[in-house]
């Protein structure tokens, strides 16, 4: 007789989740996912889909060394995700540009040069010519570019729908609407999840993957994991094919053009709990940014804008892996303005590392229960005043 599959209960619905629990199928588990809202339906949505950290030289070797793990698995999934359902996630090699201004507040032109040289991203400086031939529509007093022609893009609901259609494909069971409470707890080991709704999912393990939702849950029960929210408000254009060809980013703002035209200008990072909608401020100053940088889109117009809730932390590096003292209980979540970027690697490691083979990189880093220390540069924004 076969044994019974290992169950996992994973909290939250988002990409990370969702992928986690389709590695754990593919792992001979048996995975359910518990939304408090609609699958998907967060961050993960919300977010524009850049497959490059923000200043990714920023942070730790250890991170770079996540990220280009993870970043090496996109083409696989989307050729895996392409076939067994037909929808494409849209992952787009359009490349990266971070131009320069005489007015721009930090040159970090040589800590990307440094940083791209020791990690081997292919790179290319760009003189004021170069850069605007580049993107003619950049601003004419633009001294100059680097440019990273490997970064890649998705779009981030293509991507959300061609994971949800594995997921109903191999029948993972899914409960959407449902707001867990807490845990069970079995002999000193966690064995499920209570919902709000009095119902119990039990379970062998759960993994706690709820996004912004995460901190306030795990000091629910009594476990310290600094995950707050921080919102991002982006707007989108809706511009011709080819206006813009690569992903621009700058300290001010992001533009990421899409093969149809369409361009998101983001983000906003804001400390306001989980305070919804957009805000004139926040869109006027992202309008200010692309009027200033990219002034050649100025007559583009808008179409929509959103917002969603960044699960950050105060280091910016997320948490990914088990809680030593609470026995059975997992954790794959903080990872901030990456985890789309991160989530295929993350779903690899906590799915393998739940069903007992250690991670091949060095996970001391994002451990829940490390030390962290704040960062004023990759983690948390200032608090907004009251």
């Amino acid at each position: 007789m076969a044994a019974t599959p290992v169950r996992v209960a994973i909290i939250g619905g988002g990409i990370i989740g969702c992928l986690s629990a389709w590695r754990l199928k593919q792992l001979g588990m048996q995975p359910v996912i518990v939304e408090r809202g609609q699958l998907g339906r967060e961050s993960s949505w919300a977010g524009a889909g850049i497959l490059c950290p923000i200043q990714p030289w920023l942070y730790p070797d250890d991170f770079t060394r996540l990220v280009d793990a993870s970043l090496a698995m996109f083409p696989g999934l989307q050729q895996e995700l392409s076939v067994l359902t037909g929808i494409s996630p849209e992952w787009l090699q359009s490349g990266l540009m971070i131009p320069f201004f005489p007015d721009d507040a930090v040159d970090h032109r040589q800590a990307a040069l440094d940083w791209s040289q020791r990690f081997g991203w292919q790179v290319r400086e760009l003189d004021a010519v170069q850069a605007r031939h580049h993107e003619p529509l950049l601003a004419g007093d633009t001294s100059g570019a680097l440019v990273w022609p490997e970064v890649a893009q998705v779009r981030n609901p293509r991507l959300l729908a061609a994971v949800h259609a594995v997921l109903e494909k191999e029948q993972v069971e899914i409960i959407e609407q449902a707001e867990v409470s807490g845990l069970i707890d079995a002999a000193g080991r966690v064995a499920g999840v209570e919902l709000a709704d009095g119902r119990a999912i039990h379970a062998d393990a759960v993994l706690l993957a709820a996004g912004s939702w995460s901190g306030g849950f795990a000091e629910s029960i009594g476990i310290s994991l600094p995950v707050k929210p921080v919102k991002g408000q982006i707007v989108l254009l809706k511009g011709e094919p080819g206006a813009l060809t690569h992903i621009v980013k700058h300290d001010r703002a992001y533009f990421v053009p899409r093969a149809d035209g369409r361009i998101l200008v983001g983000a906003s990072m804001e400390m306001v709990g989980f305070r919804t909608g957009n805000t004139v401020a926040e869109v006027q100053a992202m309008l200010n940014a692309l009027t200033r940088l990219l002034p050649g889109l100025a007559d583009t117009s808008i179409e929509q804008q959103w917002m969603g809730f960044r699960p950050g932390s105060p280091d910016g590096l997320p948490f990914i892996g088990p809680v030593h003292e609470c026995p059975g209980l997992w954790v794959a979540s903080g990872h901030y303005r990456n985890g789309v970027a991160l989530a295929p690697i993350t779903a690899h490691i906590i799915s393998r590392w739940m069903a007992g083979t250690p991670p091949e990189l060095d996970m001391s880093r994002f451990l829940p229960g490390r030390t962290v220390l704040d960062s004023a540069k990759i983690g948390f924004p200032a608090q907004a005043a009251a």
